[in-house]
């Protein structure tokens, strides 16, 4: 339970990290994009060896279908709500990635977790794709919601509360790996490929490409070849 938590909270470091670094400084639009690039092809790494292909090993096809279903559904829903609340207020798009790294990061830490309760130990693929795809989501909406009018001190406060829940994700995902079998397991890897390939598809990747050019492609494939490379490197 301790090493859970603590690898959690190094997964989630990275949200206040980016939270930090957005306020901190301005942030040209290319630079963004390259950051989010490189996340995207580390988390298409995680979804198709650490959570697609684990979650069938462990529980099965079916199992992983439905979470997949499951989690691409809630994510498109919450994010659409947010989408239709956020020009009402400052800082909406800020919130709508605030909303898309919770959503994401809870499965994707309590994987993490199930991996350590099967005494498979940390996945650093997952850990680094994870890291890495969090920064430009915490960056970029610190950015955005600072521009929109929002308080430094409630933007502070609203990446403290994430960055708590995803961290706290990785020891319930140790102790649910315990008390269910692989199939639950197999569901949640389903849930959070499912919501990552949504969000990945519907945002990151468009943002991206939209801040950084064509040179989006290469940097996501850099990322897919760091996270893949680790992946096979840790197997």
């Amino acid at each position: 339970m301790g090493a859970a938590f603590g690898w959690g909270a190094v997964a989630a470091s990275s949200l206040v990290l980016g939270m930090v670094l957005g306020l901190a400084r301005p942030w040209p639009n290319r630079l963004i994009g390259l950051v989010l690039s490189l996340g995207a092809g580390a988390l298409i790494s995680a979804v198709s060896f650490e959570l697609f292909e684990e979650g069938v090993q462990v529980g099965g096809a079916t199992a992983v279908g439905i979470g997949l279903a499951a989690g691409a559904i809630v994510y498109l829903v919450l994010a659409r709500a947010v989408e239709h609340m956020g020009p009402g207020g400052g800082g909406g798009g800020g919130t709508a990635l605030a909303l898309g790294a919770f959503l994401d990061g809870i499965p994707e830490q309590a994987v993490l977790g199930i991996g350590i309760a099967g005494g498979e130990g940390v996945s650093v693929a997952l850990l680094v794709a994870i890291f890495v795809s969090n920064l430009p989501e915490a960056i970029g909406s610190a950015v955005d919601m600072r521009a929109g009018g929002i308080a430094v001190r409630q933007i502070r406060l609203l990446w403290l509360g994430v960055a708590a829940v995803c961290a706290l994700s990785t020891p319930l995902g140790y102790e649910l790996a315990r008390a269910t079998g692989g199939h639950f397991q197999a569901a949640i890897n389903g849930f959070a490929a499912g919501a990552l390939l949504v969000m990945l598809v519907d945002s990151m990747i468009p943002e991206a490409s939209e801040k950084s050019g064509r040179v989006a492609g290469l940097a996501t494939v850099l990322g897919f070849a760091v996270a893949a490379g680790l992946s096979t490197a840790t197997a």
